[in-house]
């Protein structure tokens, strides 16, 4: 991995290309993130950095977060994520990293919390059919129907689609083109659409394609 950045996203739109063409991208407010912590080989066992991104409060710190940035002599962040790049050596404590790390045309993985359905059936939650809407069927429709055979093998196998938790989870879109850089307002347009909803915080870095 070359670059990562801490983004929010601001939501969809479209560009224009110069042949008149659309082009849908989701816009992110990616930056700036501070360098709160550098691991290495030596001290860790690995190389990596620690990205932190949006202001907070003292007040909204835990002890050991007030702790960690008083130690690193950096100013509190909301949020902190660790990302293992292939080069650190030119990154140091307290670094800015703006959303110019990236560039018109390269390639990127987007990493976000999907949109949460809650409690939901098997219709929505994994597009089955319903049954037929006629005599003898109800009283409900949208139920998943059959489960399988009685006596043998007189239980339902695991992985079986059926109603429950739908979406809410960890989501990531690999192989997504930035079309666009801000650098003025930390402003990326990725093509295509990202997990989360609007205002949620999401994981750029540079495609493992």
């Amino acid at each position: 991995m070359k670059h990562a950045i801490i983004g929010r996203k601001i939501g969809m739109t479209q560009i224009f290309e110069e042949n008149g063409n659309v082009i849908p991208v989701t816009v992110i407010e990616a930056g700036p993130c501070v360098v709160t912590q550098k691991k290495t080989v030596e001290t860790d066992g690995y190389n990596a950095v620690q990205l932190g991104f949006a202001d907070v409060k003292d007040k909204h710190l835990t002890k050991p977060q007030k702790g960690h940035f008083k130690k690193m002599g950096v100013a509190p962040k909301k949020y902190l994520k660790e990302f293992r790049l292939d080069d650190i050596s030119a990154l140091e404590v307290g670094a800015i990293i703006t959303a110019d790390t990236f560039a018109a045309g390269d390639r990127v993985d987007v990493t976000g919390i999907s949109k949460g359905h809650g409690y939901s059936g098997v219709i929505k939650r994994w597009g089955c059919h319903r049954l037929r809407m006629t005599h003898g069927v109800g009283p409900v429709h949208r139920q998943a129907g059959s489960m399988g055979a009685n006596s043998t093998p007189s239980r339902i196998f695991k992985n079986k689609k059926m109603a429950g938790q739908y979406g809410a989870e960890q989501v990531t879109i690999l192989n997504l083109d930035v079309v666009k850089i801000d650098a003025e307002k930390n402003i990326i347009a990725v093509k295509g659409a990202v997990p989360c909803a609007k205002g949620g915080i999401v994981f750029v870095r540079s495609t493992c394609k």
